[in-house]
């Protein structure tokens, strides 16, 4: 059977993937819930995707969704288990350019810069892209770039 996952989210309690998804054969939509099971608020959020993405039970089902995503469910739960909101687990995946990164921990960190490359690939032009251009030259304006000490000529000569 072939199955096309449509939407995929979290439910809390109990900690579960819930996947909606079509029978490509009868062409109806249902919902599948996966039980998360032997997870707590300190697991690894990459290794838990992993096996669930590859356990046999769900593995027809979960063919459509990306480990990524799985992942990013399994970041969502972790966030809950450890007492945090809805809002402040989906919002560290948005990256905010005026934020401080020197700050963060090394796994938000590493969840930015996820979400930054993942951005990257998404606007990069490849030379088989019909927009592309080989030399592209842009003028930025100097008027709205930030006056730093260090961009003014120095008396040393240097």
């Amino acid at each position: 059977m072939r199955y096309e996952a449509k939407r995929c989210g979290v439910q809390f309690s109990p900690p579960s993937i819930v996947l909606i998804y079509q029978d490509e054969e009868t062409q109806t939509l249902r919902k599948r819930i996966i039980p998360v099971r032997n997870f707590s608020k300190y697991s690894d959020c990459s290794l838990a995707a992993e096996k669930l993405k590859n356990n046999s039970r769900h593995r027809d089902y979960l063919e459509g969704v990306t480990q990524s995503q799985l992942e990013k469910l399994h970041i969502v739960l972790r966030d809950h288990m450890q007492g945090f909101s809805l809002e402040h687990s989906l919002s560290s995946f948005h990256v905010d350019p005026e934020e401080d990164l020197n700050k963060l921990d090394d796994e938000d960190l590493a969840r930015k810069k996820g979400q930054m490359e993942k951005l990257f690939e998404k606007n990069r032009k490849r030379k088989d892209d019909p927009n592309f251009v080989y030399d592209l030259e842009v003028d930025f304006s100097k008027n709205t770039q930030e006056k730093c000490s260090w961009d003014e000529e120095s008396d040393d000569g240097f």
